[in-house]
């Protein structure tokens, strides 16, 4: 069944009625247009867990979308899904591919720096110190990035700063 018929949720259905609008009225091209509805199909199947769909959709949109910006986000959001996974090492490249593309991306910034932080704290529980320092001083770098872009964002993270002496003088 297409993806477009399983979505019974008034969101998404009005979401695929806006989108259809918008793409017809849209001075665009065939491929952008399918880019697009790949990339809908995969935001839909990624929101109902269906993550082997949203990534073989995603990387259909990928084939036909040309614009950087739009290939920003579909390349972060096939890191969502390696992340979600566990895949952390995968989910760093298509972050780091995605920042390539858009470095003003702070969600990218910030979940780089989160898989980050969960190495250090892995590394500390097994009292490997210089490896946990190492990760932790990645994931302040990266966090220090995501708060300048979106400063009003990331509480915890900039908290974590804060208590843990890592906070630079440049943020609130």
């Amino acid at each position: 069944m297409p993806r477009l018929q399983k979505n019974d949720n008034f969101i998404d259905k009005t979401f695929t009625v806006i989108a259809d609008i918008v793409l017809k009225i849209l001075p665009t091209s065939k491929n952008e247009k399918q880019a697009f509805y790949y990339y809908r199909d995969g935001m839909s199947a990624q929101s109902e867990g269906e993550y082997a769909e949203a990534l073989e959709n995603y990387y259909q949109a990928l084939t036909l979308e040309e614009d950087p910006y739009d290939r920003s986000y579909i390349l972060y959001n096939i890191g969502l899904i390696y992340a979600s996974n566990g895949e952390h090492i995968k989910a760093l490249e298509y972050y780091h591919q995605a920042l390539e593309l858009n470095n003003k991306m702070p969600q990218a910034l910030n979940n780089i720096a989160v898989i980050y932080h969960y190495q250090g704290l892995k590394a500390v529980n097994q009292k490997k110190f210089h490896i946990s320092k190492s990760m932790f001083d990645k994931a302040t770098q990266y966090w220090q990035q995501a708060i300048y872009l979106a400063p009003n964002n990331y509480i915890e993270a900039q908290n974590w700063l804060k208590t843990t002496g890592r906070k630079n003088n440049n943020q609130k």
